[in-house]
């Protein structure tokens, strides 16, 4: 058999965009193919549309050398196919074995048959070294937990064509080598898998080929193997793109940002998240925090902007202690936020581009007049937004938010962020799940603020990126700040031990 998939000549239409156009795409059993492209490509829309989520408008499907027709994820599931999607698709009140077995539980004169399940998920879970805890809350767990919890679902399943859509984007340097191992694993076992994804390095790590969207259109295909990372970036781009950041020496200024003995309560109130932290970041310079996910750098942040109240310490911006400050407080004096989950905390997504680029001006004076808001001004902003910041959205000003595509929703938060003036910028995994376009053009924005004398405090799990970006690192530690690191006189292994607790700089506590 040549082919485990085929799909031939699909295109995918779009109020206002061809998602995909006549694009074809062909996978050999046992091989990790992965498509490239920048967001907005059209990459997703072509898996929804192999998932069954979307009903192409031209083309054919084959799996197995058979003509299908998919209409929905069941009959995909019944094919064999399987799909982690980049925004998980969880029951966030339900356990993980509840979310593993959804669909196609196991029942005894109408009572669910869960003790075969639970025993057939921890067996799983061992084999591919996902370690879960199948009566934890989805709600309760880390993004990398929940994303186990989607392999699981597929491997639970039987499902052996495998599609990961951006797999990697919210996990940890630890976690990402670890998935690496898995879909190894799933190769020899004789599964195939789609990897979709913005990174090159992971693409030269793991893949045997690789297929480039551009703008909806198929680019080509190429082996991996044979393909550097510049060829395959200028491919996805239609233009050279610098993988390296150019930036100057900082020239540091005057503390902005000062936070002193910050304790803050963790979620479950055993323990606190945030255990008395203190640090400064001035104008012009990048503090980043590294550290891996679940170790208080989000709580940290939520208390910096007022997500959430902290137990202890003070928070000073421009001098100005703003401890009890409001979030509006906050933002009117200085601070912008990028924040983690942009889905919860950064967009409305009911909301159209025009009202979520205004969600933190709209009461400023060129938006509103006497409590009734300018709608031609606000659509003017945003167009210039939009064409600023080369935000792809078919309907303009218009757009729903919910359609676009991850990195264009990213895109949208950092021009509305940007463009208020700040002093002061809090970036939380600014790139996550961007391609090399948009992190290059993310860098430069950061790298810029920081040449005009902002302030920049940079929470970042990318090891390239907390060594490329900042000027300064603080490594946190279950809560603790537990080093201070020159970006250019440490490794990614160095790094690497302090975010994992193996080394401890005495000098920490104070930075």
């Amino acid at each position: 058999m040549e082919y485990v998939i085929e799909m031939l000549n699909i295109t995918k239409i779009f109020p206002g965009v061809v998602a995909n156009d006549h694009v074809t795409l062909q996978v050999k059993p046992k091989e990790i193919h992965a498509l490239l492209g920048e967001n907005g490509a059209g990459k997703s829309t072509l898996m929804s549309v192999l998932f069954g989520l979307y009903q192409p408008e031209e083309g054919i499907i084959k799996i197995r050398e058979k003509e299908v027709k998919i209409s929905n994820p069941n009959d995909a599931n019944n094919l064999g196919i399987g799909m982690v999607h980049q925004h998980f698709k969880l029951v966030h009140t339900f356990t993980v074995l509840q979310n593993i077995v959804l669909g196609i539980e196991d029942t005894q004169y109408g009572v669910l048959q869960m003790k075969e399940a639970r025993q057939r998920v921890i067996d799983l879970s061992n084999q591919y070294g996902l370690r879960i805890d199948p009566d934890a809350l989805i709600e309760d767990i880390s993004v990398g937990m929940q994303q186990r919890v989607e392999i699981l679902k597929m491997l639970y399943r039987n499902n052996d064509i495998l599609i990961f859509d951006e797999p990697t984007a919210v996990l940890t340097p630890q976690e990402i080598e670890e998935l690496m191992k898995i879909m190894k694993l799933l190769i020899s076992e004789g599964k195939s898998i789609i990897f979709i994804t913005h990174k090159l390095n992971e693409i030269k790590a793991v893949a045997d080929r690789v297929s480039v969207l551009r703008q909806g259109k198929y680019i080509g295909t190429v082996n991996v193997s044979e393909t550097s990372k510049e060829q395959m970036s200028e491919m996805m781009v239609g233009r050279p793109i610098s993988l390296t950041l150019d930036k100057e020496e900082a020239k540091p200024t005057t503390p902005v940002l000062e936070v002193a003995n910050l304790t803050v309560a963790g979620h479950h109130q055993h323990k606190d998240a945030v255990n008395n932290v203190s640090f400064t970041v001035r104008a012009g310079e990048i503090l980043c925090v590294a550290g891996i996910e679940g170790n208080g750098q989000s709580e940290l942040v939520f208390a910096i902007t007022g997500l959430v109240k902290q137990k202890g310490g003070t928070i000073k911006l421009n001098g100005k202690d703003i401890s009890n400050s409001s979030i509006r407080e906050r933002n009117v004096s200085g601070l912008s936020h990028i924040p983690e989950d942009r889905h919860k905390h950064g967009l409305v997504l009911e909301f159209d581009l025009a009202e979520n680029l205004a969600l933190q001006t709209y009461f400023s004076k060129d938006l509103q007049s006497n409590g009734f808001i300018k709608f031609d001004a606000r659509t003017k902003r945003a167009n210039q937004l939009i064409d600023q910041y080369d935000i792809r959205a078919g309907r303009r000003a218009k757009t729903n938010a919910r359609s676009m595509s991850g990195g264009n929703q990213q895109k949208a938060i950092v021009a509305r962020e940007f463009e208020r003036n700040p002093s002061f910028i809090v970036a939380v995994q600014p790139t996550r799940g961007l391609d090399v376009g948009a992190i290059e053009y993310i860098h430069k924005q950061l790298v810029k603020a920081r040449d005009a004398g902002i302030a920049v405090l940079l929470i970042s799990l990318e090891l390239n990126e907390v060594l490329e970006v900042s000027d300064r690192i603080i490594v946190m530690y279950e809560g603790e700040v537990v080093g201070e690191l020159n970006p250019k006189q440490t490794t990614q292994q160095e790094l690497g031990l302090y975010m994992s607790g193996s080394k401890k700089d005495k000098e920490a506590s104070h930075v």
